[in-house]
């Protein structure tokens, strides 16, 4: 059995579509359908079920679904091991969207200078899916924001940092101005609901009686930061100044009162083959979210 057709029933079957798994893979459709096909009467049976565009496990896919992604993972690092000098194979992280250049960027590259030769795979995604994938030992360790989900023995939380709401505003705006005031009468950027922040601004308005002069919805925090920079509007979005630094050019204007706020952290597994390696992600990452590290172009 050739492991790459088990790699493609994997990614159909996160993907929910042919045409998502074949980008993905790099691949055209019909050489991911034709690699399903195969595996299919390999194996005797039926694994996905087609409605429209829509790809879905049958029932004899999903039996067959963790073991599959074990066979890929272990093939994955044997050929990482083979090349590897540590022989610990691939390093598999998630991180959630903005912390991808905010976070997990500068981390690998901390992590290159000390291992040139290592593999690495990164993944990008939602909170909820990444942590549901360290869990289920499909990544390492990810970059999340806090949510709430049962933390298995074989886990560990490790909070980075915490971000209170705080309004941005173009850098003409003074910051004495008032913060809800800002929010009724500018065209507004709101963060994306679907992210937890987003959905922890959107109820901080909700809860004050606050109709903000919405423009745009985008996920995002660095994109909103620059749309707001530009002047094209306000936003309410978890502090990440410190990060972002002095190039996107904005006023922070905290709110009044108690101020809600999203944790940042690393959720891992627990005495995993690569376990030295994500301790060294866990150190460079708690270093780049300390408020007092220095924030790079």
């Amino acid at each position: 059995m050739d492991t790459r057709f088990l790699q493609s029933f994997v990614a159909v079957v996160e993907c929910g579509s042919m045409a998502e798994a074949a980008r993905r893979l790099d691949l055209t459709p019909a050489a991911v359908a034709a690699r399903i096909r195969t595996l299919e009467e390999d194996l005797g049976t039926v694994l996905v079920s087609r409605s429209g565009r829509a790809v879905k496990a049958t029932e004899a896919g999903l039996q067959i679904l963790d073991q599959s992604r074990s066979v890929v993972r272990s093939v994955n690092d044997l050929r990482a091991a083979a090349v590897d000098q540590q022989g610990v194979g691939q390093l598999r992280i998630g991180t959630f969207f903005s912390a991808a250049t905010l976070i997990a960027a500068p981390v690998l590259e901390k992590l290159y200078a000390e291992h040139p030769e290592l593999s690495v795979f990164v993944d990008v995604g939602y909170s909820p899916d990444l942590s549901a994938k360290v869990i289920a030992g499909e990544l390492d360790a990810a970059i999340v924001v806090e949510h709430h989900f049962v933390m298995p023995k074989s886990c560990q939380w490790h909070a980075l940092t915490e971000e209170p709401l705080v309004v941005i505003a173009p850098p003409d705006v003074q910051v004495t101005e008032d913060a809800h005031t800002l929010l009724r009468t500018r065209p507004f950027i709101k963060y994306d609901r679907r992210i937890w922040g987003g959905r922890l601004a959107d109820r901080y308005l909700r809860e004050r009686d606050i109709q903000p002069k919405m423009r745009l919805e985008i996920d995002g925090i660095m994109t909103i930061a620059s749309l707001v920079s530009r002047g094209l509007g306000i936003s309410l979005v978890p502090d990440w100044s410190h990060l972002w630094g002095p190039n996107i050019p904005v006023t922070r204007i905290p709110l009044p009162g108690a101020v809600p706020s999203r944790r940042i952290g690393l959720v891992r597994t627990v005495k995993g083959p690569r376990e030295r390696l994500v301790d060294e992600v866990l150190a460079h990452a708690t270093g780049i979210c300390a408020p007092d590290t220095p924030a790079r172009a």
